[in-house]
């Protein structure tokens, strides 16, 4: 399995790409990925898995904007998305990738990373279009 030592190793080699990390506490780290992507990525160590995730917007209270978004959501994560997908909670989009620690390598780890960031950077232009203030 895995080691939380291992995971920040390859966070080392992420940040030897450009994207800067932190860990908040034993195990949990936020991400910045670098570039013109303005977002935290956590990777949060909880074994049996590693998972990857990422605010991506609040809700929009307005109830015909909220099904659209969820019709949209929807449709990227049947469409788009090769790992991971969109979800709600808190009020809020979230994208989320839960990665088993038992046989997870470093090129699993980045295909996943490099999908979310991936998917972020080509929806969030169209995604900010359900925002209250977008």
């Amino acid at each position: 399995m895995v080691t939380r030592e291992e995971v920040e190793g390859w966070l080392d080699r992420l940040a030897a790409e450009g994207a800067v990390y932190r860990e908040v506490e034993p195990g949990l780290w936020v991400v910045r990925p670098g570039g013109a992507l303005d977002v935290d990525l956590v990777v949060h160590y909880s074994p049996p898995v590693l998972v990857l995730r990422v605010k991506v917007m609040d809700l929009p209270r307005d109830d015909g904007r909220f099904a659209q978004l969820n019709r949209r959501l929807l449709e990227l994560n049947a469409t788009d998305l090769v790992h991971g997908s969109y979800g709600i909670t808190d009020n809020a989009v979230v994208l989320t990738e839960a990665l088993e620690l038992e046989h997870l390598d470093f090129e699993e780890f980045l295909a996943s990373y490099e999908s979310m960031t991936l998917a972020l950077a080509t929806h969030l232009r169209e995604l900010a279009t359900y925002r209250e203030d977008g």
